[in-house]
Formats: structure tokens, C-alpha cells, sequence
């Protein structure tokens, strides 16, 4: 992992978080270049004694100021843009998670098993453990299979919410009456947590995203036990 991103994102889970560290990285760099030059040619624009009275155009270095920006976006953009498509696609997934958001809990549906589904609340600190995290733990995780392509369809009853887990690079909203989706494949096994990163009311803070990514025997054992 980069300097950059220990400094500023948490350490990718999947292969779309990695690339999206790689852009931020890339953006950066060119950010600083331009920062470079432009402070130099402010430096040197205050400091030298040159001078021309009758200087009433300059079309060349108008034509450079002008071509060399549009360069630069074009860097930045192919980069996004490719960035966009590969997160906007859905890659024949094997498992698929409905998410809705309500004030202030999720809830999980598991879409390709029947009667898997459960409330996610977070625990409240007088009932929590010393190992656990304050305000991002959860009762019931949502399990899913590591290094398998996964489907998340979003949705809430009340008010808008944001289902967002940083280290899997997944943000989308969840909107009253329509399905959002995107989907994302876990690369390791562990604990991913996330949070609504939409304002939804009084208690938007308290209700966070626990992923727990596991083996694909650990899940369908885990599923079998639910189903019983």
C-alpha cells in the first residue's frame, strides 16, 4: 500500500478500492506538479526586475496555457472514466444481498435463499465488550463469501440513507421506493466496517455496516444453520 493511501483511505478489501487508491494517488501527484509550477512562476514573477512596457500580447504562450490544461483533464478523466464503468458493472453475481435502511437499523435479505433475513442493531455501549469497536459494532454481521462476485441492491422505508463500507470501495444511496444496486468481490477474509453516510435524522450516527468475509464452506455452513 502507498504512503498516500495509509495517510488518507483505509486499506483496500477489493479490487475496485485498489483502484481507486491508484487514481487518488495519480490525481495527487499531477495536483502537486501543477501546485510546483505555479508557485514558482509566482516566485519568480515577484522577485525578477524584468520588465516590459509595450508587451500588449503573447498568442504563443496563450496557446500553451491553453492546449496544457486540456492535456492534463484529459489524464484525469480516461483514469475516472474507466474508474466509473468498472464500478457500474455487475459481473454475473453468485450471491446476492438486499439492503434496506430504516430509521436507524439495516436490514439484510439474503435474495437467493429462502427465509434468510435479519435486523442489524448497533450495540449499545453499556452492553459491549472490550473487544469490540464503539458505535461501529453490530449484533447480527452480514456474512458473505470471500473471492466471489457479489450483488448489493439497496433500498429504504423512510428516509433517504447511504449504505457505504470504505475499505470494499461500495457507496450507494438507499432511496425510499427504488432499488438501487452495485456489486463488488471481497478479496480477503475479515471484518469491513462502514457506516450511513447520509444525514437521515437524529440518530444517523448509530447505525453502522459490519461485513464479515469468510470462506465459501464457512458461509454455506453458516447459511444451512440460519435456514434451521
Amino acid at each position: 500500500m502507498t504512503t498516500w493511501a495509509n495517510m488518507n483511505l483505509q486499506d483496500s478489501a477489493s479490487p475496485i478500492m485498489e483502484q481507486l487508491i491508484y487514481f487518488h494517488d495519480h490525481a495527487l501527484m499531477i495536483i502537486i506538479m501543477i501546485l510546483m509550477i505555479v508557485t514558482y512562476m509566482m516566485i519568480m514573477l515577484t522577485t525578477n526586475t524584468f520588465t516590459d512596457r509595450f508587451l500588449l500580447e503573447g498568442q504563443l504562450i496563450e496557446v500553451a496555457w491553453t492546449i496544457a490544461p486540456a492535456i492534463i483533464l484529459i489524464f484525469i478523466a480516461i483514469p475516472s472514466l474507466r474508474l466509473l464503468y468498472l464500478m457500474d458493472e455487475i459481473n454475473n453475481p453468485v450471491v446476492t444481498l438486499k439492503t434496506i435502511g430504516h430509521q436507524w437499523y439495516w436490514s439484510y435479505e439474503y435474495s437467493d435463499f429462502l427465509k434468510v433475513e435479519f435486523d442489524s442493531y448497533m450495540i449499545p455501549i453499556n452492553e459491549m465488550d472490550n473487544d469490540m469497536f464503539r458505535l461501529l459494532d453490530v449484533d447480527n454481521r452480514a456474512a458473505l463469501p470471500m473471492n466471489t462476485f457479489i450483488r448489493i441492491i439497496i433500498t429504504a422505508t423512510d428516509v433517504l440513507h447511504s449504505w457505504t463500507v470504505p475499505s470494499l470501495g461500495v457507496k450507494a444511496d438507499a432511496t425510499p421506493g427504488r432499488l438501487n444496486q452495485t456489486s463488488f468481490l471481497i478479496n480477503r477474509p475479515g471484518l469491513f466496517y462502514g457506516q450511513c453516510s447520509e444525514i437521515c435524522g437524529a440518530n444517523h450516527s448509530f447505525m453502522p455496516i459490519v461485513i464479515e468475509s469468510i470462506s465459501i464452506k464457512n458461509f454455506i455452513n453458516w447459511i444451512s444453520n440460519i435456514n434451521e
